[in-house]
């Protein structure tokens, strides 16, 4: 029998996270990012559940689209990062994908061909990562119109910064620039929103916008959780307790004997580690699960293991599941206590562990 180390996705929960996702749009359509596998959830079945809700998904690659096209979708499929070759082209037209060119070479690589597929502009707005610096937009699309490609351009989009962040002047400053560097085209749709801005009051959306991490039940908020900003997790981690024993006073746990109890102290052993993708730095002190009650890990997690204190469960025995998020704690809560955001946690988690959907 295989160990029972498993990630169980509610997708009902995936579906609501997206319902309240399009609540908070205001009159922007709604496209579902399901990038970096899912985000951990498994591409091809988070897809298959949005199907009847989503109209356009996005995804970073033209690798992600083709998995969802071969999980039989058809809607159109953008690709954030845009094409990386250029025959990619071709394959965009094919399969109705919609590539966003951020530089030069991808330019040049839809100039070649006569046939080319709707796209959008990237616009730097202030992040300094991908796209055309404003300066640059009317020369683009110049270039765009010789070759009559801008009869395929679908519009622009930009990434903010800072929107994690709702005390930061940022987020309005970039909308700003966006909005005087798109003006001149006015006929064309534009698309600003990652699942931060959709809770930033006053935030226009435009036309399009694009939630991630929060349809999986993360905070996209600095400060806040997925439950405390109404979503729901999608995502279960769960391992079961495999050993227990008491750990004397003055004993310590684990490797560099980092915690050392105070008291005599019953403990317990998880069928988890960093090699399935728990936290290394997730340290004393990190909140868990185990029969709806919480409990703290101890000292250091190992590759295929880590140490709980059940001093919080004393009714819990060898083959209850612990909880290491879920409903119970928050991804969110784990995240911090390793320094980390929840997007790394579920992008994270490794093929050891099995995913079961519901």
């Amino acid at each position: 029998m295989p160990r029972s180390t498993v990630a169980r996705i509610n997708l009902e929960a995936l579906r609501r996270n997206y319902q309240a996702a399009c609540g908070r749009a205001g009159g922007a359509q709604v496209m579902a990012v399901v990038k970096a596998d899912g985000y951990g959830h498994g591409i091809g079945p988070v897809a298959s559940a949005l199907n009847s809700l989503v109209p356009k998904f996005a995804v970073a690659c033209l690798e992600e689209a083709m998995a969802i096209r071969e999980s039989g979708l058809e809607q159109p499929i953008v690709l954030l990062q845009g094409v990386h070759a250029g025959p990619d082209v071709v394959e965009c037209v094919q399969n109705d994908f919609e590539p966003v060119l951020h530089s030069v070479q991808q330019l040049e690589w839809l100039e070649h061909y006569d046939q080319v597929p709707g796209h959008w502009l990237k616009v730097n707005s202030g992040m300094n990562r991908l796209g055309f610096h404003p300066d640059e937009l009317a020369g683009v699309m110049a270039r765009l119109e010789a070759k009559k490609a801008s009869e395929r351009l679908l519009g622009f989009v930009t990434h903010f910064a800072c929107a994690d962040d709702a005390e930061s002047a940022m987020t309005a400053e970039q909308t700003s620039v966006f909005e005087q560097a798109t003006a001149p085209w006015p006929g064309l749709m534009k698309s600003v929103g990652n699942s931060a801005a959709h809770f930033l009051a006053g935030q226009p959306l435009f036309d399009w916008s694009r939630p991630g991490i929060m349809l999986y039940g993360g905070s996209p908020l600095i400060g806040k959780t997925g439950l405390e900003l109404g979503l729901e997790p999608v995502m279960s981690l769960e391992a079961p307790l495999i050993s227990t024993r008491v750990v004397r006073a003055g004993a310590s746990v684990g490797y560099g004997a980092g915690w050392v109890a105070d008291r005599d102290t019953r403990m317990g052993m998880v069928a988890i580690g960093y090699g399935d993708g728990y936290p290394r730095h997730a340290g004393t002190n990190t909140p868990a699960a185990i029969n709806g009650q919480r409990i703290r890990l101890i000292g250091r997690v190992s590759m295929d293991m880590l140490a709980v204190d059940l001093t919080g469960a004393p009714e819990a025995r060898e083959g209850d599941n612990v909880e290491l998020w879920g409903r119970t704690v928050s991804v969110d809560e784990v995240a911090a206590c390793a320094g980390t955001i929840s997007y790394e946690l579920l992008t994270g988690i490794t093929s050891r562990v099995t995913r079961q959907y519901r």
